[in-house]
């Protein structure tokens, strides 16, 4: 009698227990969460649409500025946007996320000239031969932006982005043809520089911060990086959705 009443008491212990764990949330999917965080989780609540809520809410941390000031960062992306702009084809460089891309470029050993030569003596090189000069990419670049802004308020009394984007295609057109009168840099080379870093942020690995959602690739029905073709290497031309360095992992 006395070893079935302990029995019947271990049974109510272990009820009782695993009833304090359910309702105070300690044990989640074999995680300990504990406490006030795990008594707001509702219990079979891992639905579709919890998902997909889920997944919109997602932050993407790769879109950080890490470079550029605030204001800076507007500039580019207006001006990166008009070199790239939506259109019935698909999204911008705003959208794809350019700006972000030139921004942790500049960053890092790249917009150091890490791997350029940069010691004097400096001499004004021929058109063939680049860019010559003693300033890296990131202090042209800030630069740059300083003087789109000065030379759209001295042109159209407001900051570049706050001109119709048929102005600041002007402005744009101005330093690519070299019409601002600027000492410390070349108005063109700083263009071509940016244009080229859009470009590659429109079409970059999204790894690097561009090409959102792999948006460029899309447009060009480009597959991104495949770790193979050999299940469709013959045959018909077959069309198969792009892939990110991350889709590797």
């Amino acid at each position: 009698m006395s070893e079935e009443k302990n029995n019947d008491q271990v049974e109510k212990e272990n009820l009782s227990r695993r009833r304090f764990l359910r309702n105070s949330g300690i044990a989640v999917g074999g995680l300990a969460v504990g406490g006030v965080i795990g008594s707001v989780i509702p219990w079979n609540a891992d639905t579709a649409e919890n998902s997909e809520q889920q997944q919109k809410e997602t932050k993407n941390y790769n879109h950080a500025l890490m470079y550029f000031n605030q204001s800076e960062f507007r500039t580019i992306e207006a001006a990166t946007e008009r070199i790239f702009p939506q259109d019935d084809n698909g999204p911008g460089a705003r959208e794809l996320g350019v700006a972000f891309y030139i921004d942790h470029q500049l960053a890092g050993s790249y917009g150091f000239n890490a791997r350029d030569y940069m010691q004097p003596p400096f001499f004004h090189g021929e058109k063939e031969q680049g860019y010559q000069g003693r300033l890296n990419r990131r202090e042209i670049y800030r630069i740059g932006i300083r003087e789109l802004q000065n030379y759209s308020h001295q042109n159209y009394d407001s900051g570049f982005t706050e001109l119709s984007e048929e102005d600041q295609d002007k402005v744009l057109t101005d330093f690519a043809e070299e019409k601002v009168n600027i000492t410390t840099i070349s108005p063109s080379n700083f263009f071509l520089l940016m244009r080229s870093m859009t470009l590659e942020g429109v079409y970059s690995d999204p790894l690097y911060g561009g090409n959102k959602d792999m948006d460029g690739w899309k447009m060009r029905d480009y597959p991104g990086n495949q770790m193979n073709y050999t299940e469709i290497i013959e045959g018909d031309f077959k069309e198969i959705p792009p892939n990110s360095l991350r889709d590797h992992m």
